[in-house]
């Protein structure tokens, strides 16, 4: 079994998604396994990785508009307010959604459904740059 390792980092524009499906299938592809998984792990605890429809971009938004009703930026029990009203939310929205996402692959393609992406989900308002580690297992 051979072990691929890459990093790459991500610039957000703020809340939202962003697919990564591409960055991904390529890192795969440089590591020159051709059957096996890749383990794809978020370095942060404000933003997550989803795996979600990447045909209809109102699925997406219907996920963003969601997640703001479920965990709003005014709830008045948040005591973890330093960081601004964005910081605890997306603190539980990355708890309810995935840090990592792990994908099977077979003669060096991603085994991802006909609809499905792979996606960063930024948690905060405002920019960041994301560290994205992914890790190539297999033969």
């Amino acid at each position: 079994m051979s072990v691929y390792q890459h990093s790459f980092s991500l610039r957000t524009s703020g809340k939202g998604t962003h697919e990564i499906t591409r960055e991904v299938a390529q890192v795969v592809s440089d590591s020159g396994i051709q059957n096996g998984t890749v383990t794809v792990f978020c370095r942060h605890t404000s933003s997550s990785l989803v795996l979600m429809e990447n045909a209809d971009p109102t699925a997406r938004t219907d996920l963003h508009r969601f997640m703001e009703d479920l965990v709003p930026e005014d709830y008045p029990h948040f005591e973890h307010t330093y960081e601004g009203a964005d910081d605890m939310p997306s603190h539980i929205r990355m708890v309810l959604t995935r840090s990592a996402e792990v994908i099977p692959f077979s003669n060096g393609r991603l085994l991802l459904g006909t609809w499905q992406g792979i996606f960063h989900f930024e948690h905060r308002s405002h920019p960041h740059t994301r560290s994205i580690h992914v890790t190539v297992m297999g033969d």
